[in-house]
């Protein structure tokens, strides 16, 4: 990756993604002028001017405009910033923390304290690796249970000494191997549920790429939630969701558009509480700037949370939680339709006669309200 004079970023050929490819062409146009006007001399500027704003335009309706597999391939894509890159950036005094206390250290998970703003904290994120050697060995930040045990037990550390936790997530899901099961992976993951909607002390999660399954639920669960804009939050990942319902996983992009999960989805259904907005073409483009953006929203959120007392916070928590998929639950049930006006009855009829018109209106009462 290289700067250009003006700002802009240029990128090899093969960082592109295949919805990127028009925007190669265009870009190594404006690399070849300006680098043939240092050479010859010749002034190309109005040319480099032109070719600069047809690509600015281009980058915005394209990124603009990202469907779900897109946002998918964004949240995926190979040069995207990881956790550790932007505790690099944006914590001080990094100091990381090792191992569970009871059978080893996952690498897919990465815990340390450190200074973000004016707050100390603990740091709790997914790390998926950076060259295929340590991605094989953190499981691409597919955690066992030992990695959400080692986050949990920090966790009750940050709240021995009041420290507030922050949580970066980016994992396609929690890791799905025997080993994993034998120790209790459904069990590691319910147990942080369950431990950090209770946690005593201030949680701002936020969704930096991949957000899969249980394994980001994991980590996820506090008083604030944030979604990267080219980032994804979903219950299953496309290809699992596509080899369930359709036996393949060469439906996942049918899948994707069926699930919801982008940030801007996630927003309108109120399932969090904001999108924290990526430079144009994606995080990858400029780390820097996504990282002050990024470190923004966590220490105004931490200033926010640090206004109330605690119970304060919990309840605010406990309530969010609670509140969750309330959409499906508010829609006013329809009005039972009023039964017609009974005739006057004639000689002989009985009451039993009439019996069956009052059950049959009781139950499509019954039926309306949804019981």
């Amino acid at each position: 990756m290289a700067d250009n004079n003006n700002g802009t970023r240029s990128f090899e050929l093969g960082t592109y993604l295949e919805f990127e490819r028009p925007l190669a062409k265009m870009e190594k146009q404006l690399e070849e002028l300006e680098a043939a006007q240092a050479v010859s001399g010749r002034d190309h500027t109005e040319m480099i001017k032109t070719v600069r704003t047809e690509l600015l335009a281009a980058r915005k309706k394209l990124y603009s405009n990202l469907d779900a597999w897109e946002t998918v391939q964004m949240a995926r894509h190979p040069k995207r910033p990881l956790a550790p890159d932007y505790f690099n950036m944006m914590v001080r005094d990094f100091c990381e923390l090792h191992g569970d206390r009871n059978f080893r250290d996952d690498r897919a998970i990465m815990t340390g304290l450190g200074r973000i703003g004016s707050f100390k904290c603990l740091f709790v994120g997914h790390n998926k690796g950076k060259d295929t050697k340590e991605r094989i060995e953190n499981c691409f930040g597919m955690a066992h249970p030992e990695g959400y045990r080692k986050a949990l037990i920090k966790m009750k550390l940050a709240e021995k000494f009041g420290l507030p936790v922050v949580c970066l997530i980016d994992t396609a899901g929690a890791y799905p191997g025997i080993g994993a099961e034998e120790r209790g992976i459904s069990t590691a993951i319910a147990v942080n549920l369950m431990e950090m909607s209770r946690l005593r002390t201030p949680i701002v999660c936020a969704v930096i790429g991949e957000g899969g399954s249980g394994g980001a639920l994991g980590i996820g669960v506090g008083d604030k939630l944030a979604v990267l804009e080219h980032a994804y939050y979903s219950v299953i990942s496309p290809e699992g969701c596509a080899a369930i319902l359709w036996k393949s996983a060469e439906h996942a992009k049918t899948a994707a558009n069926a699930l919801k999960f982008t940030s801007r989805d996630l927003k309108r259904m109120n399932l969090i509480d904001d999108v924290i907005k990526e430079p144009l073409g994606g995080a990858h483009r400029d780390p820097a700037a996504m990282a002050a953006s990024l470190e923004s929203y966590i220490v105004e959120s931490l200033k926010e949370l640090k206004r109330s007392k605690i119970d304060t916070v919990l309840k605010k928590r406990y309530k969010r939680l609670r509140d969750l998929g309330s959409f499906f639950t508010n829609l006013s049930a329809p009005k039972a339709a009023k039964p017609p006006k009974s005739k006057p009855r004639s000689k002989g009829v009985t009451a039993q006669a009439s019996a069956p018109i009052v059950r049959a209106t009781a139950t499509s009462v019954t039926a309306a309200s949804g019981a």
